[in-house]
């Protein structure tokens, strides 16, 4: 186990450009027998051999990490995550470059180390791909799941440009297996010009809800992601966070972007009711496409601050229990 924090630990803290490369200063690890003891652990799943437009989200689990700081007190929840959270960087699955089958294993059995440690897997991708083995992982320690999922696209696509293994197909794959409750899934911020007419029928011969960023125009987000909370309802849940559910104008680093999407700062509220309310199991932040170092690059920002809003959510919703 290595602290990065800790040759500056008489200065108060390391400064976010020094020292080793972890999320917000975790203590790093790869070996599963130290993660004992631990609420959560950061994955990276750097893959984008299934992407159907732009690459790059490789880059992303590195960026990310740069993108961040240390652990910090939410100023509107009065609490800091990581002071309430045992949290560690796990480092990357170990992926193999043009080899989606076996990048795909990697990251299901290292994403199982973690489970059976007891510990949360807060995976950072990675092209919407990745969430197929990691929520089977999940699934296999969990039983069958819940989701709610924010997304420009549905990703229940049965094949992408006459391809099955893709990032616009894991969510029907994952349902279609039994991995995910079709009647406990629901997806915010549709909108855009795909899927068509097959894949909604599909999806409502499987009891899936789908909130379309037109219902959050008009309704607002509080009002949609309480009907999503009350689709998914009780038991396991993992959420899924696709970066292009926002504007172009919040995340331009995307593989699809499309206009007239969310706001970060209702993603953020959003994303920390969901791990509030709910009992998740698992997350990730999926399709961002780096292009600057460190906090210079927006895309890893904003993906950053949707991980740390999930793990204030999770925080707070174990001071509730307790």
């Amino acid at each position: 186990m290595i602290d990065p924090e800790a040759r500056w630990a008489q200065y108060g803290g390391k400064p976010e450009y020094a020292g080793l490369l972890t999320f917000a200063a975790a203590p790093y690890t790869e070996d599963p027998a130290e993660l004992e003891g631990f609420d959560v652990a950061i994955v990276g799943a750097p893959m984008d051999e299934l992407v159907s437009d732009l690459p790059g989200t490789r880059l992303a689990p590195r960026a990310i990490r740069g993108a961040g700081f240390g652990p910090g007190r939410h100023l509107e929840a009065k609490l800091d995550p990581f002071a309430e959270l045992r949290v560690v960087d796990f480092g990357d699955a170990p992926v193999v470059p043009a080899d989606p089958g076996r990048s795909h294993a990697a990251i299901e059995a290292t994403v199982g180390q973690v489970l059976a440690a007891g510990a949360m897997p807060v995976v950072l991708g990675g092209d919407h791909s990745i969430t197929e083995p990691v929520v089977r992982a999940c699934a296999a320690a969990h039983g069958p799941v819940g989701m709610v999922h924010f997304d420009t696209h549905t990703d229940t696509g049965e094949e992408v440009f006459g391809v099955e293994l893709s990032h616009g197909t894991p969510m029907r794959h994952l349902v279609d297996e039994g991995h995910v409750v079709g009647a406990r899934y629901a997806q915010i911020g549709l909108r855009g010009y795909w899927p068509g007419e097959a894949e909604f029928a599909w999806q409502a011969g499987h009891g899936i809800t789908s909130l379309f960023m037109h219902d959050v125009r008009d309704l607002g987000i509080r009002e949609v992601v309480q009907r999503a909370i009350a689709a998914v309802g009780t038991g396991p849940t993992y959420l899924t966070v696709d970066v292009d559910v926002l504007d172009p104008g919040f995340v331009p680093g995307t593989g699809t972007p499309e206009p007239g999407g969310m706001s970060a700062v209702d993603l953020l509220l959003a994303v920390r009711t969901v791990a509030a309310e709910l009992d998740l199991i698992g997350v990730d932040v999926v399709e961002v496409i780096p292009s600057k170092v460190g906090s210079s690059d927006y895309s890893a920002l904003v993906a950053d601050r949707v991980i740390r809003e999930a793990l204030t959510g999770i925080a707070l919703r174990r001071r509730a229990s307790a």
